[in-house]
């Protein structure tokens, strides 16, 4: 029977700090690893994501996609993973269904005259 492949991989957040190194199959797939990711996040953090679709993977400059698994990210590791702990960058980038509500009030309320104009 076949052994299969494990990648430890350590999570880099936007102030410098690490989750990790967490050991995933290389079956896994990048959406398993954000709910992970999700589900160890620091509680005592400012910026909080609600979601894993929140949660951006950065892997040698590429956002890695939720649909692929570890092994076929590979290329973006450089081919073979080297011996050790791979970083990835975690950026958390809100759904844009809520920022976009939030914009409406702010432009509603804009629509409203705030002065008049006189003239005698």
């Amino acid at each position: 029977m076949a052994e299969e492949e494990f990648v430890e991989l350590k999570f880099r957040l936007y102030d410098g700090s690490d989750i990790g190194p967490i050991r995933y199959a290389a079956s896994s797939t990048i959406a398993m690893v954000k709910e992970r990711i999700l589900s160890d996040w620091p509680k005592d953090k400012k910026i909080i994501p609600r979601v894993a679709n929140d949660v951006k993977l950065i892997s040698a400059g590429k956002i890695l996609e939720n649909n692929k698994t570890v092994a076929q990210c590979r290329p973006a590791f450089g081919g073979d993973p080297p011996a050790g702990v791979l970083t990835m960058h975690v950026v958390v980038q809100p759904s844009l269904t809520k920022s976009k509500t939030e914009k409406k009030k702010v432009d509603d309320s804009q629509k409203t005259p705030v002065c008049s104009c006189t003239i005698l």
